[in-house]
């Protein structure tokens, strides 16, 4: 089970030693969002086969970043990391801010996934030439403000930011709250109280800061940070009262900072209408995309009701009230079920009441998580068969089990085989999986008689049934 560890700053050069040749180039990907918007999206980190798997908290669920390989990575094993976990947390994996060129990889492993593509959320990116020498009639607009901006301040320059310059740095924010705020934003503040405390890391190895001085007073800032062949603009500040001041900063940001690189990433614009259209005006040349990807099962799909199955001795159909009774003899019988591999009481997490097991079954099916049949003779319930554990890639767990007063006549494989043919030829999925404790000859037996053997381990023997 992945455990993780909320991201800080001491993590940043661990993490780097994945953002720094990551060729996603979305800013999600990089040591300065992480470390900024802690207070938002509360990032926690870890790494499994050889990857860097990130795991945000947004709208009360956990989504996760697509994982970022090292140079051993193996995304695929990682990704099946992420969706054990989040079997194990009763959720479907969501596997958000997914780059362009990874999409076709999840579009494939999940059939019937949900895939959004946020306008609000795309990063604008641009060719750094572009930002570097504003050439050509489309850029007419920035080259004339520049030259503005060069003849009115001919002594302004740009300059590398480092821990020597933290008093100019907060006399640039006392200036630039006075000339923004001129009324109450608080989204903005906010933003800047976050943007504050990111400069007082310029300096180090990760990032990059640049500022515009005139004379001794900065008038305009960034901090940087490159990853793969894109250069990250975290953040990018002025003061307004110099006209022009801007385009020119954003020259010599390319410039100073750019070197080697492809790209430059100014980030998403947060759905705020000016910021759109200053982020439109410098010519991006795309708009990268950031595909959420929300697996979903096949019961989430296709199933409304449990339905009824019928086999030649046996019905399959949804357990009703009537049933409790029955069904918890035969949950509560500790003698057969320390074979069933799970312990029904434990898992309660609380009193058992007379219908709890029921509940946590009809429960289950609501969320569309697990099918719990019950097994009926003549009427009688003498069993279940339970499909769980859907992976979201087209497989599913079958475990079944009959109660004592009705063992060894073959109920168990012929209702493990009615419900393992429902699964794969009505509910469409692709690979039913069961597996079986070592000691348990029964079910060994009975597996084996229709299903292939794939592996086995200290405890369990493995086994599957493909379409």
């Amino acid at each position: 089970m992945l455990q993780f560890k909320p991201v800080t700053q001491q993590d940043a050069p661990r993490l780097r030693r994945y953002y720094q040749g990551c060729d996603y180039g979305l800013c999600e990907y990089s040591v300065g969002t992480k470390l900024m918007w802690r207070p938002v999206l509360h990032p926690a980190w870890t790494e499994v086969a050889g990857c860097l798997v990130v795991r945000n908290r947004s709208d009360g669920r956990y989504v996760f970043d697509y994982p970022v390989p090292g140079p051993e990575g193996d995304e695929d094993a990682a990704l099946t990391a992420i969706e054990d976990y989040c079997l194990a947390q009763g959720q479907e994996p969501v596997i958000s801010v997914v780059p362009a060129c990874r999409a076709p990889r999840l579009l494939e492993r999940y059939p019937y996934a949900c895939v959004s593509d946020i306008r609000t959320w795309r990063d604008y990116v641009y060719y750094r030439e572009d930002l570097q020498l504003f050439a050509g009639r489309r850029y007419s607009g920035q080259r004339n403000h520049i030259k503005k901006f060069r003849t009115q301040w001919p002594e302004a320059e740009f300059r590398i930011l480092g821990a020597k310059d933290a008093p100019a740095v907060e006399r640039f924010w006392a200036d630039y709250e006075a000339e923004f705020f001129k009324g109450d934003n608080a989204k903005a503040r906010a933003e800047l109280k976050l943007a504050r405390q990111m400069l007082k890391l310029a300096g180090k190895p990760w990032f990059r800061a640049g500022g515009m001085f005139d004379g001794d007073r900065l008038i305009a800032l960034c901090l940087t940070e490159k990853c793969g062949d894109t250069l990250i603009i975290h953040i990018e500040k002025a003061l307004y009262s110099y006209t022009g001041v801007y385009p020119a900063m954003v020259q010599e940001e390319a410039a100073a900072f750019g070197e080697g690189c492809r790209w430059i990433n100014r980030e998403d614009d947060a759905a705020d209408r000016g910021l759109r259209t200053s982020k439109l005006q410098y010519g991006p040349a795309k708009l990268a995309p950031k595909y959420c990807f929300e697996a979903r099962n096949e019961l989430q799909r296709h199933v409304d009701a449990i339905p009824e199955l019928k086999t030649e001795r046996l019905t399959l159909s949804a357990l009703k009230e009537g049933d409790i009774p029955a069904y918890n003899a035969l949950v509560l019988d500790g003698d057969r079920n320390r074979w069933w591999g799970y312990d029904d009481v434990g898992g309660l997490g609380g009193p058992v009441e007379a219908d709890s097991f029921f509940q946590v079954a009809r429960r289950d099916f609501e969320n569309r998580q697990a099918v719990n049949f019950a097994v009926r003779l003549d009427g009688t319930l003498i069993g279940e068969a339970v499909l769980y554990r859907f992976d979201c890639r087209g497989g599913a767990e079958l475990g079944c089990r009959i109660c004592r007063d009705q063992a060894g006549h073959g109920y168990g494989t012929e209702a493990f085989a009615a419900a393992a043919e429902w699964a794969l030829y009505k509910l469409h999925l692709t690979r039913v999986v069961a597996k079986c404790f070592k000691e348990n000859q029964a079910s060994f037996r009975m597996l084996s008689s229709c299903m292939r053997k794939t592996g086995e381990d200290e405890t369990f023997f493995y086994f599957e049934k493909l379409v």
